[in-house]
């Protein structure tokens, strides 16, 4: 038996080596022990991977759009996903009848799953084997007494909530026709008094693809169209190279307005740690960096590992941005509300920053040009600064409209826009009547007049405490829930063929896991102050 030689830690041993080996030390034992947990559930897929709403392949078989629940990501599937209904079939794989009712649930979940959905955002298709051990108490819980059963209800009252069998007045309901495709669809048009059809291609039968200017409350579901926008301009910013010597202070100003003040904590989160590793990524040497030395540096590879919004982004679909015809709105629209939610969030003494740092952004890095050269010739128009909250908020919706109005020409002309959303003055009437004044009403008048201070009010209701309304509702459903799965005992998590972790080795883990935790925190604060100190006011609310 061999023994380790003691540890003595020299005070030249610098925070960040010790930082470095604790991270290597973090994720060797992460990865072993995901590798038990798959070992123990083999046919669940992984917790938050991006193929969650996509397709799922096994072996030989035809690609799945159902997504697989159990009880390790019961809960994070059903509270992440945009749905406002899921519907779970809890089934038995060894059951005759389960394998023969696959398809049929199947072709309905071709409609509402992946990112080719017909009919996205509105029913996530789910199942749920009650014959795997490690999910018979989730299966318990909601009284599944036969295979196949079907489930509906909002995810967030499924996560929260339990099904007893009795029929009773409840969000969560028994699928009672559910025996075929047909049957189960129709079920679900009665509940929705929607006429979705099996054959449904997209863009037919989009009862709830409704025209945005009625239900203020339609924008709560932008938030996730301003999760895929930030993570589709990231992903074009790497693939196009586009951060340079030049533009490299410009990226790390609009990712400091991000992490302190974007709509979505996923892309809070994940802003602030491309922020905090971003001199080791793209030194700040980077314009004495010849071409071919460029291309060899490890650190420009691996900023395109980082997930910005997460690893469940990007879904592939919009909600509140869809367009009723192909190519129309999804990533400008997503991107507008990106830059109004951010304006409103804001403080005064940041406004000139935000507005130089919105500007920027969009100068350089979208990459239409003709639209980003319209853009910055408005900002460049801005003489005196900015130097309030509601300046920048309403100098950007006012741009917004003079955009809207420039290409409602265009597209009249062309036939190119959306007719379902066509170009208007925003705020229109229907969402907020008290925004014009009492003599005008015409929209269609060039020369509004508009009530200014009733418009500011509006923005800053609209784009936020109403867009991050849904996080706030599944939130409240939430929190005062003890997860079912929580319940689950830690033998019905193991196979038979898992390895059990020492007693000793688990204690081991738990205090270099409290080191590694401790010394990120200490060298995430000095990364922070280092670098950014004269910007700590985008560093808050991370």
């Amino acid at each position: 038996m061999h023994l380790l030689p003691p540890v003595t830690l020299y005070p030249s041993i610098s925070i960040s080596s010790m930082f470095k080996f604790f991270t290597t030390l973090f994720i060797l034992w992460s990865f072993d022990s995901s590798s038990l947990l798959s070992s123990a559930l083999p046919n669940s897929p992984t917790l938050g991977s991006r193929s969650i709403l996509r397709a799922i392949k096994r072996g030989a078989d035809r690609p799945s759009l159902v997504v697989d629940l159990n009880s390790t990501n019961f809960d994070a599937v059903l509270k992440e996903t945009p749905a406002a209904y899921a519907i779970i079939e809890f089934f038995a794989h060894w059951c005759p009848a389960c394998r023969n009712y696959k398809p049929q649930y199947e072709k309905v979940a071709r409609l509402f799953n992946g990112a080719n959905a017909i009919h996205p955002g509105i029913i996530l298709m789910t199942r749920l084997d009650c014959a795997h051990k490690a999910n018979t108490k989730l299966c318990r819980a909601f009284s599944v007494h036969y295979f196949p059963m079907l489930l509906w209800g909002p995810p967030a009252k499924l996560i929260a909530g339990r099904y007893n069998g009795k029929k009773v007045k409840s969000e969560i309901k028994l699928v009672e026709d559910w025996e075929s495709s047909k049957l189960l669809l129709n079920w679900i048009n009665t509940q929705l008094k929607s006429s979705y059809e099996l054959e449904d291609e997209k863009f037919e039968h989009d009862e709830l693809l409704q025209s945005n200017v009625s239900d203020s409350g339609q924008v709560a579901r932008a938030i996730y169209d301003v999760e895929e926008s930030t993570t589709i301009a990231f992903d074009i910013i790497l693939e196009q190279k586009m951060i340079k010597s030049d533009t490299r202070a410009i990226f790390i100003k609009f990712l400091q307005l991000m992490v302190a003040h974007h709509p979505s904590r996923r892309c809070r989160k994940g802003s602030a740690n491309i922020l905090v590793n971003f001199d080791d990524l793209y030194p700040s040497n980077i314009s004495s960096i010849n071409k071919d030395e460029m291309d060899n540096i490890i650190g420009l590879d691996a900023l395109s590992t980082f997930q910005i919004c997460g690893k469940q982004v990007p879904r592939g679909y919009w909600m509140f941005c869809r367009g009723s015809k192909k190519d129309t709105r999804g990533f400008s629209c997503g991107l507008w509300v990106l830059l109004h939610s951010l304006s409103v969030r804001v403080d005064d003494e940041e406004s000139q920053i935000a507005f130089k740092a919105t500007c920027d952004f969009i100068h350089k890095f979208f990459i239409c040009e003709e639209c980003s050269q319209h853009f910055y010739k408005m900002c460049s128009s801005v003489s005196p600064p900015l130097n309030t909250t509601r300046e920048f908020v309403l100098w950007l919706w006012t741009v917004h409209n003079k955009v809207n109005e420039r290409l409602m020409k265009t597209e009249s002309l062309l036939g190119t826009g959306d007719p379902k959303f066509p170009k208007i003055p925003f705020p229109p009437t229907q969402l907020c009547p008290s925004c014009y004044s009492k003599n005008q009403t015409n929209e269609n008048n060039s020369s509004i007049n508009w009530d200014h201070n009733e418009v500011f009010k509006f923005l800053l209701d609209y784009y936020g405490n109403m867009l991050v309304s849904s996080y706030k509702d599944k939130d409240t459903d939430i929190i005062s829930h003890v997860s079912i799965t929580s319940q689950v005992d830690s033998d019905d998590l193991v196979s038979g063929t898992a390895i059990v972790v020492p007693v000793g080795a688990a204690m081991a883990i738990a205090v270099a896991s409290c080191l590694f935790g401790a010394l990120a925190y200490v060298w995430r604060s000095q990364q922070k102050n280092r670098k950014y100190f004269h910007k700590p006011e985008f560093l808050k609310n991370v």
